[in-house]
């Protein structure tokens, strides 16, 4: 039953005094809305990694195809965030500087490119994609970090296992690892650094790959 009252009722239903009174609060309101939705945190600083073009050697590898699924990693890796360790047993996250994808999903897809820049394979590429695979490099971060216990150094350490999809055996499997001094304090120097030593892990990781396939 639809209530009346003096000053008469809109399609709603509700009296238009009560109706006026809501609008001039939704005004008043909206101004407000506004400056607080402007106010946000700031954003971080994004960044990203380089895929290597490492310098191959030997036969190429022509009729492979390498398959290159997401690597592993514990949770404090899992993430965009910039790990950086401040003592053996402790670790935070760099302010305001964030990677610019999942680590694992980036690591992925900087190999999966340095792959390709390598021109010695017949196909490589992430799980989806539709290759007929012969071998899979599974690899697993165990650091990619700034460690700044003894002196700031970026340290990039990955497990790698080339698995024959065929049979399912592992063919190889080695770590590999590398750090790089940074030149300066702030979030470039540190993310340059950490650059440079993924550089070279994925390079070695390349070759290495190659060869054993």
């Amino acid at each position: 039953m639809m209530i009346k009252a003096e000053g008469g009722t809109g399609m709603t239903g509700f009296p238009y005094g009560m109706r006026r009174r809501a609008a001039i609060g939704l005004a008043l309101a909206l101004p407000l809305m506004i400056v607080v939705s402007g106010c946000g945190a700031a954003k971080n600083d994004t960044f990203d990694l380089s895929a290597a073009t490492p310098a191959v050697a030997g036969p190429s590898a022509g009729k492979r195809q390498l398959l290159v699924p997401d690597p592993t990693a514990l949770k404090a890796l899992d993430s965009e965030q910039i790990l950086v360790r401040v003592s053996p047993s402790e670790i935070q996250y760099l302010s305001a500087s964030q990677w610019s994808d999942r680590l694992p999903r980036m690591v992925q897809s900087k190999l999966v490119q340095a792959f390709e820049n390598s021109g010695r394979l017949g196909g490589v590429g992430k799980p989806g994609q539709g290759l007929a695979i012969d071998f899979q490099l599974v690899t697993d971060i165990r650091a990619f970090e700034i460690d700044s216990t003894g002196g700031a150094r970026a340290v990039v350490e990955i497990s790698a296992k080339v698995l024959n999809d065929r049979n399912g055996t592992i063919k190889a499997q080695k770590v590999f690892s590398a750090t790089m001094p940074t030149n300066g304090s702030g979030s470039e120097a540190y993310v340059k650094a950490l650059d440079g030593a993924f550089g070279t892990v994925s390079a070695e990781i390349v070759n290495w790959t190659l060869k054993a396939i």
